[in-house]
């Protein structure tokens, strides 16, 4: 039983503190080597701003996106990008609020409004967009989104190889009313191993706000599909090409209104990244080299911490008897009373200290994550919307 304790210990002291600071190792030391190479050979290393752009098509799922859509096409039609090089397609799936309107009003060549009746779930809208969009480069965002004018231009400079196939942005969050800049401590975090990740070539998902893939590339997914933006750059990686992350090329969202709409989409994304686990197994392979070790350390053991979390309290239940082991236990459920409390005072929209909050917020993270397990195994996955702000 102390055996047990200790390993699920240590794979969450693993995933969240050791595999970083290995990451951060192996990176630097790749650095050093391209920057020794570049003062010896002298090479330019960086991606040059392309002679000639290549066309783009921006891929949009909307559904009764009244509120933000308006806001977002003109942030669209607003872009540096050159506009005869860029087209933008958005589909309103089955939307029941002024979408449709909202979308057929626009009066702009580059412009395709695309209203869809039905309602049958984002990843039918995105693969019948990504099935009309005749470009070369697909940018995927969401309608809830905003770009900075010059995101499109460093998604798009890097497919100067054949060997790249996909690039992800950077996304910011920002408060709804003070649209000050919210990124949390762990989300620069995330940030962080993302931009490590890709200097190995072992960065493998997307984030859904923004991001770019070669069109060839895109393989169109399952009508129950939940997190697509995933499995859509999974798929590149699965064939073997390069997944960049570009910090320069910016998106912003607001954060959710309130911890429930939050909670919700935690829920949902914690059910699609099971999904994402019985379907990408192939990534679990030793062969795939940085990527394996990307996958096996970032995304599954995170994925599996609540039941590691679950798997040290029980045991550690089963050891009270030792005194070493009775601290152990109080220490355990002292963590989860005072993050029960912080969850309480933050429903109560009240502040808390820097500690009590992080230990809040990964807590209810992981609760997220378990119900997510749940739902996954004993309710039937659909891809159908469950909208919220973010």
């Amino acid at each position: 039983m102390e055996l047990i304790f200790w390993i699920a210990v240590a794979l969450i002291a693993y995933s969240y503190v050791i595999y970083p600071l290995v990451l951060l190792v192996v990176s630097g030391i790749k650095q050093a080597i391209r920057d020794t190479r570049y003062l010896w050979r002298r090479h330019e290393r960086r991606s040059d701003e392309p002679e000639n752009w290549p066309s783009v098509s921006i891929i949009i799922a909307a559904y009764n996106e009244e509120q933000c859509l308006q806001q977002r096409i003109d942030n669209l039609l607003q872009l540096n990008y050159p506009k005869d090089k860029l087209t933008i397609h958005i589909g309103s799936d089955g939307s029941t609020d002024s979408s449709a309107d909202i979308l057929t009003a626009v009066d702009a060549s580059h412009f395709k409004a695309h209203i869809f009746e039905q309602n049958r779930g984002k990843i039918n809208v995105l693969n019948d967009l990504v099935e009309l969009a005749e470009d070369s480069i697909l940018v995927m965002s969401d309608a809830n989104t905003h770009f900075e004018a010059d995101a499109i231009e460093n998604l798009v400079r890097h497919f100067d190889s054949d060997d790249i196939g996909a690039v992800c942005g950077e996304l910011h969050l920002v408060d709804s009313e003070s649209k000050d800049n919210k990124d949390g401590i762990y989300w620069r975090y995330e940030q962080m191993l993302k931009f490590h990740e890709s200097r190995l070539g072992a960065l493998l998902g997307a984030n859904g706000a923004i991001y770019a893939i070669a069109k060839p590339l895109y393989q169109a997914l399952p009508a129950n599909t939940i997190v697509d933006d995933f499995m859509i750059v999974m798929n590149v990686s699965k064939v073997g090409k390069k997944v960049l992350y570009e910090p320069n090329a910016v998106a912003y969202e607001e954060v959710a209104p309130s911890l429930h709409d939050e909670e919700k989409r935690r829920i949902r994304i914690g059910t699609g990244n099971y999904q994402a686990f019985t379907r990408c197994l192939w990534a679990l392979n030793p062969l795939q080299g940085a990527r394996f070790f990307s996958y096996l350390s970032h995304k599954v053991l995170r994925w599996f911490t609540p039941h590691l979390m679950l798997v040290a309290l029980v045991s550690n239940v089963l050891l009270v008897k030792e005194a070493w082991y009775a601290g152990l236990l109080a220490i355990q459920i002292a963590g989860y009373l005072v993050a029960a409390w912080g969850n309480s005072r933050s429903k109560q929209g009240k502040s808390l200290p820097g500690s009590i909050a992080f230990l809040t917020f990964f807590v209810s993270m992981n609760m997220a994550l378990l119900k997510g397990f749940y739902s996954f195994l004993f309710k039937n996955v659909q891809g159908t919307w469950q909208r919220t702000s973010r």
